[in-house]
């Protein structure tokens, strides 16, 4: 780091449990260092159902910011004094930050920087037809995001029925879908786990084809079955890393007030999940 820690210097933390896997320490130290910025990020295992005496400690001690992972989000969501109309919409929080009055104000990154993601990489997504698939947190997230960014078709494809169906009522242009609405898509998410740690595909690799967007939330590994497979059908792919980051940078913006460079932090996530990989 530029300079030692002071009685000046900013903290801020990811809670959750367990924690020990999380790479926003490497994510936000690395921008932090980059910027000379006087904060450091920290990781705090919290068990469940102690998120409130968590959101408290921030104010006693003054803690700028907290990253929110599972199974806080929801209690967070009720804990915190204000929050977002993403978080609102969800009922989940991911982000927390200390306001100079003492209050706390909660908001939900995580759709917003699947977007980010992927107008980063090029693609517009105005009028866009989208599948995503899954229902769970993550597609919910992204589900609303989608919808406040102005596409025209959101088909949700999942395993079961009714969990399609509580999502469809985040956003207007929602809907149940079949895996057949790929074929009229311009974007396709990944909100499901397949593919993390083994070569199963979400989808049929015959629906995948060259004028269409695939991005997948996974990103260990980076290079999932699906990414493969559309990558060999020729369409455009976006790593889950993207989201990861895009997230990251609309925390610490938050935060600080300061929009931070999302290669540096894609740079760090990198390096540290190959470190992990040795």
């Amino acid at each position: 780091m530029r300079n030692g820690i002071t009685g000046a210097t900013r903290l801020a933390a990811v809670i959750g449990s367990p924690v020990r896997h999380s790479l926003s320490p490497a994510l936000h130290n690395a921008v932090f260092e980059a910027t000379g910025l006087d904060w450091r990020f920290v990781a705090f295992d919290v068990p469940a159902g102690r998120a409130g005496e968590a959101i408290a400690a921030m104010k006693v001690l003054g803690i700028g910011g907290y990253a929110v992972t599972m199974p806080h989000k929801a209690d967070a969501a009720r804990a915190v004094d204000e929050i977002d109309l993403a978080a609102r919409a969800l009922g989940s929080v991911n982000t927390i930050v200390l306001r100079a009055d003492g209050s706390t104000f909660g908001a939900s990154t995580d759709g917003q920087g699947l977007i980010e993601s992927v107008l980063h990489s090029g693609h517009s997504l105005s009028g866009a037809r989208v599948v995503v698939l899954g229902a769970g947190g993550a597609a919910r997230s992204i589900i609303d995001a989608l919808g406040r960014a102005g596409v025209a078709d959101i088909a949700i494809v999942n395993r079961t029925r009714d969990a399609a169906e509580r999502a469809v009522e985040l956003c207007a242009v929602a809907r149940v879908g079949t895996p057949g609405d790929v074929e009229g898509a311009s974007l396709l998410v990944n909100a499901t786990s397949v593919g993390m740690g083994h070569d199963d595909l979400p989808i049929e690799p015959a629906l995948l084809r060259h004028d269409l967007v695939v991005a997948d939330i996974v990103y260990h590994p980076l290079d999932t079955a699906l990414l493969r497979a559309a990558a060999a059908a020729g369409a455009t792919t976006i790593d889950g890393l993207g989201m990861l980051v895009h997230q990251a940078v609309l925390q610490q913006q938050l935060w600080t007030g300061q929009r931070p460079d999302p290669a540096v932090m894609r740079a760090a996530a990198e390096a540290e999940l190959a470190a992990r990989s040795r």
